[in-house]
Formats: C-alpha cells, sequence, structure tokens
C-alpha cells in the first residue's frame, strides 16, 4: 500500500497493519468519549467549579478535553502513518500517543489526589463562600451556583439552613424579610424564604457540603477512570505501533 512494493509484505506485517488500522478507529471514537466527559464537566457542571477554591477539579476537566481532541487528530494519523506505511509517520504517531497516555495519566492523578483534599476543602471554605459571597456585586456566577445547588441536591446552607444567619445578604434590606435564599424551599416561590420551618424548607443531615462533596467525588471517579482507562489502552496502541515499525524496517 505504500511507495515501495519491491518486496512482498509479510503476513505479520499485513496484520500488524490491520490491528493498528481498527485500534485507531475505536481510539478515535474513545477520543470523543473522552473529549466528552471534559467538555461536560466543564460545561453541564461548571456551576459547582465556581464553588470550590482549588482549580485542581477544572484542571483535570480541561486535560481530558486537550487530550481528547489530540486523540482524535492522532487517530486518523495513526490510519494514515499505517496504510502509507511512512515510518517518519508512525515515529510522529508513537510520539502523540506517548504524550497523550501522560496526559491522561496526569488527569488521572489529579482526580486522585483532588479526591483526598476535597472534604478538607470544603470544610475550610463552603461556608464562608456562601454566607460572604451569595446575592454580592460581581458575585452572580455564585449565587447562580449555589441557588442551583440548593435545588438540584434539596438542601440548605454549608452545613445547615442556620449558615444563613451570618449571610451578608441576609442581613441586608435587599433580603426583604427572607431568613434563607427562596432555593431552599421546597416549592420555590417569590419571597418563600422568609420561613424557615422544616415544612417549608430542606433540612438535609450534613447539609449542602455533603451533597457536594458527594456529587464531585463521583465525577472524579468518572475523570480518573476514563483518563487511567484510555491511557491503559494507548499502551496496545503502542505495542502495535512498535512492532509495525520493526516490521516495515526489516521488509524495506
Amino acid at each position: 500500500m505504500g511507495a515501495n512494493k519491491d518486496k512482498k509484505e509479510p503476513c505479520g506485517t499485513v496484520c500488524l497493519k490491520y490491528l493498528l488500522f481498527a485500534f485507531n478507529f475505536f481510539f478515535w471514537l474513545a477520543g470523543g468519549a473522552v473529549m466528552g466527559v471534559g467538555i461536560w464537566t466543564l460545561g453541564v457542571k461548571s456551576d459547582y467549579i465556581s464553588l470550590l477554591s482549588s482549580k485542581t477539579y477544572a484542571a483535570s476537566a480541561y486535560i481530558l478535553v486537550l487530550a481528547g481532541v489530540i486523540v482524535m487528530v492522532t487517530g486518523v494519523l495513526g490510519c494514515c502513518a499505517t496504510f502509507r506505511e511512512q515510518r517518519k509517520l508512525l515515529l510522529v504517531y508513537f510520539i502523540l500517543l506517548l504524550c497523550i497516555f501522560l496526559l491522561e495519566i496526569l488527569a488521572g492523578v489529579l482526580a486522585y489526589v483532588y479526591n483526598k483534599q476535597l472534604n478538607e476543602e470544603l470544610k475550610q471554605n463552603l461556608r464562608e463562600t456562601m454566607t460572604q459571597k451569595y446575592k454580592q456585586s460581581s458575585q452572580e456566577h455564585v449565587t447562580r451556583a449555589v441557588d442551583k445547588l440548593q435545588q438540584e441536591f434539596k438542601c440548605c446552607g454549608s452545613n445547615s439552613s442556620s449558615d444563613w444567619a451570618e449571610s451578608a445578604w441576609i442581613r441586608t434590606r435587599d433580603a426583604a424579610g427572607r431568613m434563607v435564599p427562596d432555593s431552599c424551599c421546597k416549592t420555590l416561590t417569590e419571597f418563600c424564604g422568609r420561613r424557615d420551618h422544616p415544612s417549608n424548607i430542606y433540612k438535609v443531615e450534613g447539609g449542602c457540603i455533603t451533597q457536594l462533596e458527594k456529587f464531585i467525588l463521583d465525577h472524579l471517579k468518572i475523570i480518573g477512570g476514563v483518563g487511567v482507562g484510555i491511557a491503559c489502552v494507548q499502551v496496545i496502541g503502542m505495542v502495535f505501533t512498535c512492532y509495525l515499525y520493526k516490521s516495515l524496517k526489516e521488509t524495506y
């Protein structure tokens, strides 16, 4: 299939080419999946990122997006290198595979490390973020994230609804007599936050910290699993590439 046809290709070389082509096709699909997980984290769940002081969670998602894009480009390059029998292209392909492998291992490691420090970070920062930044000027993204958090996970306050007594916003006229934000209410209506009785607002044990921690931990497992899982599959591709490179070198 390449320019050199003076020698008949050994059966092993032909098999390796088709195996590597099949690998690249599935690798290309996997790249789309990796990129999709990263985009989902940054897009659909981006509001919650603003509630975290550390950028590790976002960084691991950005790494997955970058790795996914490179994977898809590399998959196409791998197919071209395989059927054109270009050893230089195969070498470039191998180097790109190695770079992607390292990126995805990095994403997995970041997810694992952040998994260990998440609880302490939330304990130290979430309460202050919710009470001091909610409904403050230039903090609309935090307000949106807090409202979404309390409604989606049916919770109120960082540890409990009583946290809102320390809110900078609750103490102002703008709160209009509310004791908690309206997003704490079981039935969301304007000014429903004026009544903080358990029949009206969410009283979840552990507050929103517990709910947000569980959500992020579950998602970190997805990020880490996808990153490390695809990286392990790439080892197969790198082995196929090395054998094909060696086989073409011996044949031509």
